[in-house]
C-alpha cells in the first residue's frame, strides 16, 4: 500500500472515530418516516432483494445501523470497518464486525453471497482496488452493491457550493477525502468477472434533508423517492447504487 494511501486511510479512522462519537445520537433521533428512515429503507430494501437466506458482507458498516436491518433476512452477515470507534458501536449491539479496510478486505475468495457499501466508497481513493477487493470476496453469480456520490444530482451540487459541515468537536466533512463519481464512471468501473447489471437511485428530487423531516411535505417527497428509486431517473440520484453481477464462472475476482 503506497504512503498516500495509508495517509488517507489514516485520516479517515481519526475522522471517523470522531464522527462515531456522535453519529449513532444523531442517527438515534431520526424522525419516524423521515429523510433517514428513506435512506435506511431503499438501502437495505436492495440489499434484501439479491440477500435473503444468504450471506452478506458490509464494507464499512460504521456502527452497524444497516447491518442490524439486514440481519433480519441474512443468513449471516458480517461486517468490516476501518474506525475502531465505529466499530465499538457495532460490536456493542452483538453483530459479527472486525477492522480492515476497504481496499484488502480480510477475508477468503468467493466467501459472500452478496457485498455491499454504503457511503463509504466515495472515500476511498482507490476505488479500482476497493470494487476489485468487493468483488473478489464475492461468491460467483453473487451481487456486488456500491453507492457513489453523483456530481449530477441535486445533492452534488449542494455539496460542492454549501460549507463543509462539523461533525464533532475537531473535525468537518473537509477533512476526510471525498469522490463523486457519475453514473457513466460507476459502469465504467464495473469490476473485472463482472456485469453491470443496474442502479437504484437514492434521493433524486428532495433538495434538502430538512424536507422529508416536514408534515405533510415531507410524505410526499418520501412517497415520490420511493417511486423514481428503480426508475431512469436514478442517474440523477446523489447517491447511485450500482448493482454488478460477478460470472458464474468468475474465480478469485
Amino acid at each position: 500500500m503506497t504512503t498516500s494511501i495509508k495517509s488517507s486511510e489514516q485520516n479517515s479512522r481519526e475522522y471517523y472515530d470522531e464522527f462515531a462519537k456522535v453519529y449513532d445520537d444523531r442517527r438515534g433521533n431520526k424522525v419516524p418516516g423521515g429523510y433517514h428512515d428513506l435512506l435506511d429503507e431503499l438501502e437495505t430494501g436492495l440489499v434484501q432483494r439479491f440477500g435473503t437466506q444468504k450471506d452478506i458482507l458490509e464494507v464499512g458498516c460504521g456502527t452497524g445501523l444497516i447491518m442490524q436491518r439486514v440481519q433480519a433476512f441474512a443468513h449471516h452477515v458480517q461486517g468490516v470497518d476501518l474506525s475502531p470507534g465505529m466499530l465499538a458501536h457495532a460490536q456493542a449491539r452483538g453483530l459479527d464486525v472486525v477492522q480492515g479496510s476497504a481496499t484488502e478486505l480480510p477475508f477468503a475468495d468467493n466467501h459472500f453471497d452478496v457485498t455491499y457499501s454504503f457511503k463509504v466508497l466515495a472515500h476511498v481513493p482507490d476505488i479500482e482496488r476497493a470494487l476489485s477487493e468487493m468483488a473478489r470476496v464475492t461468491r460467483p453469480g453473487g451481487v456486488i452493491l456500491a453507492e457513489f456520490y453523483n456530481p449530477f444530482s441535486i445533492r452534488g451540487l449542494l455539496r460542492h457550493l454549501g460549507p463543509a459541515k462539523r461533525i464533532g468537536q475537531s473535525k468537518k466533512e473537509a477533512d476526510v477525502f471525498t469522490r463523486f463519481d457519475s453514473p457513466s464512471r460507476a459502469r465504467a468501473l464495473t469490476p473485472l468477472g463482472c456485469r453491470f447489471q443496474g442502479a437504484r437511485g437514492i434521493r433524486i428530487v428532495t433538495p434538502t434533508a430538512q424536507l422529508i423531516d416536514m408534515k405533510g411535505v415531507g410524505r410526499l417527497f418520501y412517497a415520490t423517492e420511493r417511486l423514481l428509486a428503480d426508475s431512469p431517473l436514478s442517474a440523477c440520484a446523489g447517491f447511485y447504487v450500482a448493482q454488478y453481477k460477478k460470472g458464474e464462472q468468475s474465480a478469485g475476482g
